[in-house]
């Protein structure tokens, strides 16, 4: 596997190595040991999901306050424009934003570690998002910063319309609101 690191530390992107030939592909999606030998992480998944979503769905900025989830996400069908904002409060890159295209030709990862925002924008038609956290979900601790925070200011692909949100991502606050605490 290949790992390559983004412009905030800790945050990596992973490339499996994929086998391929005209009846299709295989790559190992994941293996725990070549993971913490090739990015030096020690991490426990317990939790794995999948959510389908239409073109122009946007979800996120979503983080736990308690329990916080690193999380290992990938594309299996469509693309995605992924995006992580680190908001650990002593961090030189607080408020800071790094964003991949993850999508099912590609098949690019992105490691998002605790004490991360996570969002992403569906780019084509639909596309399906797996990914594994290393803690539970707990609605009760989470927090949800707004997908156009400007003092965040991710800059959000141009796919010809406007997001759409769901009930909970529409009251997203600012990062600087001291609510997300």
């Amino acid at each position: 596997m290949k790992v390559t690191p983004t412009a905030i530390p800790h945050v990596l992107i992973i490339e499996p190595k994929v086998f391929g030939d005209a009846r299709g592909f295989f790559f190992e999606s994941f293996n725990q040991k070549a993971f913490n030998e090739a990015t030096g992480l020690e991490v426990n998944f317990v939790q794995d999901n999948h959510s389908r979503s239409a073109k122009g769905v946007l979800r996120g900025l979503h983080y736990q306050v308690q329990q916080p989830q690193g999380k290992l996400v990938r594309v299996v069908r469509g693309a995605v424009f992924d995006v992580a904002v680190d908001i650990r409060k002593n961090s030189p890159q607080f408020g800071q934003w790094v964003g991949v295209e993850l999508t099912e030709e590609n098949h690019k990862q992105l490691w998002v570690p605790p004490g991360f925002a996570h969002g992403f924008l569906v780019l084509s038609e639909s596309a399906d998002f797996l990914y594994q956290a290393t803690d539970y979900y707990a609605p009760q601790f989470e927090r949800c910063i707004a997908w156009n925070d400007p003092d965040i200011g991710v800059e959000w692909p141009d796919i010809g319309m406007a997001p759409v949100l769901s009930a909970k991502d529409l009251l997203g606050q600012a990062l600087s609101s001291g609510a997300h605490s």
